[in-house]
């Protein structure tokens, strides 16, 4: 794969507002939020996109969904709920060839969204 902004913001090479880190994962502020909350959580396993995960990847793939929870219950948005939104390819809207998840909350959101 090559190389993307989400690397360099995982070697700490680019500075972002990081909210959540392990071994695995990393989760951030988006630098162009769509709502009030807006935080990408990836992995730090370079996978392009939810379509090239592999057999392989579901441990990740799992560990990933919980710190989805983590993270919105950390920013407050468990109660009022949120959204969570994966894009895949060109078509999809996926603007970074890493696999990202977007948690988006704060306010109602509308469907459908685009």
């Amino acid at each position: 794969m090559s190389e993307t902004i989400f690397s360099k913001i995982i070697r700490k090479e680019i500075p972002a507002k990081i909210v959540y880190e392990d071994q695995w994962a990393l989760a951030f502020a988006d630098i162009h939020p769509q709502a009030p909350t807006h935080v990408l959580v990836i992995p730090k396993k370079p996978i392009r996109s939810l379509a090239e995960a592999t057999e392989e990847d579901k441990e990740l793939l799992g560990h990933l969904q919980l710190v989805v929870a983590k993270v919105a219950e950390t920013c407050g948005l468990s109660q009022g709920g949120y959204r969570v939104v994966t894009n895949i390819g060109s078509d999809g809207g996926q603007s970074v060839p890493h696999l990202h998840y977007h948690i988006l909350g704060g306010r109602p959101l509308d469907w459908p969204p685009g």
